[in-house]
């Protein structure tokens, strides 16, 4: 460098000596100020790359009625008084607020958009505020940051619930509609679910009045796109991911739906296949998880099957945290409550399964709702026609939300859903 290099070029520094030249105090002065701002930078790497360790792995779980009167008859369904189900060995466990930003009981789509964005937005809107400005979500950060994403559901993908994450809408029962924000988003890697009727064209079974074969389209933009259970088992794990998985035209199967469960995947088969895809990118991934089937059965105020879906989602996270490892971060969440269920009378401590179904030893339905169809359980048969019962709608509850890994250990008891959001920000 002219004048003698880096010193050359302190000698031009502002404060001069007498002759007109840089004194050696003052350069000193520079030179410790400069190593003290590297050792700053340096720290503040180490840091942010060391301290505060970010999660490899980062699996949301979603689900309908995940509150604590759900839980309990879950547990003493699924095995007992006395048996634990995996969300309750969480070291973290929360209480959500869920109301909407404009009525006291949420719906669907803005509970789903209060975890998905971190923002209130009035019921019916769905990713965006009521003037239709848009939200960012998590998928959408996760994948700016390098991380790949993923999203699986056991209902449709255009279900209000998944498609949250790559939809902004006032109309979220627009499903046909939905499909098309779908097949225009390039942000998700791996997606798993039913709903391909959404997709194709009518004279291919579909409902697309449009005559797009959305489907076709999605494999022309790079998407391997699989049908069954057996393909997605075939799906190799060694690649990057680009895969949709459609294994239904509408939702999944019950579980107790066996005839058709055999041929679909489990939620618990779709999460290992989906964290095998998405653990190949260095950089880590964001998995969601939406266990919706658990809303569709309480919207009918179907108690068993509910219970049996709270199961499977139970299962599933289990076969995440063996999958994901210990450097991950996993959480489920609660978004709506549906029906009000409540488990009555006095079952025996061991009692589980049909035991604690039907009416009990004291004459009294086991299980009751506090709205829809189902909740005059146990009344003289006065009902209307099953076509003319409405659905069980939302109630007043708080929603449980329970966490492992990194930083969790910090979260309060009590909390807003919208702080789910800011507190899996930062570790992204």
């Amino acid at each position: 460098m002219e004048g003698g290099g880096f010193y050359g070029a302190l000698d031009k520094f502002p404060c001069k000596s007498h002759s007109g030249r840089v004194s050696k105090k003052t350069r000193n002065k520079f030179l410790a100020l400069l190593c003290l701002l590297v050792f700053a930078a340096g720290g503040a790497l180490y840091y942010v790359n060391w301290v505060v360790q970010r999660p490899f792995g980062i699996i949301l779980f979603v689900a309908d009625n995940f509150c604590v009167s759900a839980l309990t008859a879950a547990r003493i369904y699924g095995g007992g008084a006395d048996s634990r189900l995996s969300v309750e060995r969480f070291p973290t466990v929360t209480h959500l607020t869920t109301h909407a930003a404009d009525f006291a009981v949420s719906d669907l789509a803005s509970a789903a958009t209060a975890l998905a964005c971190g923002r209130k937005v009035n019921n019916r809107n769905l990713g965006q505020e009521a003037s239709g400005i848009p939200l960012p979500t998590l998928v959408e950060m996760a994948r700016e940051r390098g991380r790949a994403v993923g999203l699986v559901t056991n209902t449709s993908l255009t279900d209000t619930g998944p498609a949250v994450w790559y939809a902004k809408t006032s109309d979220p029962r627009d499903s046909t509609g939905l499909a098309l924000q779908l097949a225009g988003s390039s942000g998700l890697d791996v997606l798993l679910g039913g709903g391909a009727a959404d997709f194709l064209p009518e004279h291919k079974g579909g409902r697309r009045a449009d005559g797009r074969d959305l489907l076709l389209e999605l494999r022309q933009a790079g998407y391997d796109v699989i049908r069954n259970k057996g393909e997605l088992s075939n799906t190799p794990a060694w690649r990057a991911p680009r895969l949709l998985g459609f294994f239904s035209e509408g939702n999944l199967a019950f579980a107790d739906e066996v005839a058709q469960a055999a041929a679909q995947p489990s939620l618990s088969e779709m999460v290992a296949k989906a964290v095998q895809l998405l653990q190949f990118n260095r950089r880590g991934y964001f998995l969601v998880v939406d266990a919706g089937l658990i809303e569709k059965a309480a919207s009918q105020n179907e108690g068993e099957r509910m219970l049996r879906e709270f199961l499977q989602l139970d299962q599933a996270v289990a076969t995440a945290l063996d999958y994901a490892g210990k450097n991950s971060l996993i959480i489920v969440a609660g978004r709506s409550m549906v029906g009000g269920l409540r488990m009555n009378g006095y079952p025996f401590r061991n009692d589980k399964g049909v035991a604690v179904i039907g009416l009990n030893a004291q004459g009294v339905p086991s299980l009751t709702w506090s709205t829809g169809p189902g909740s005059g359980e146990g009344t003289p048969p006065s009902e209307p026609a099953a076509s003319q019962q409405p659905v069980a709608v939302g109630v007043a509850e708080d929603a449980l939300a329970v966490a492992v890994g990194p930083g969790t250990e910090h979260w309060p008891s009590f909390m807003d859903n919208t702080d789910v959001f800011r507190l899996i920000v930062p570790g992204l």
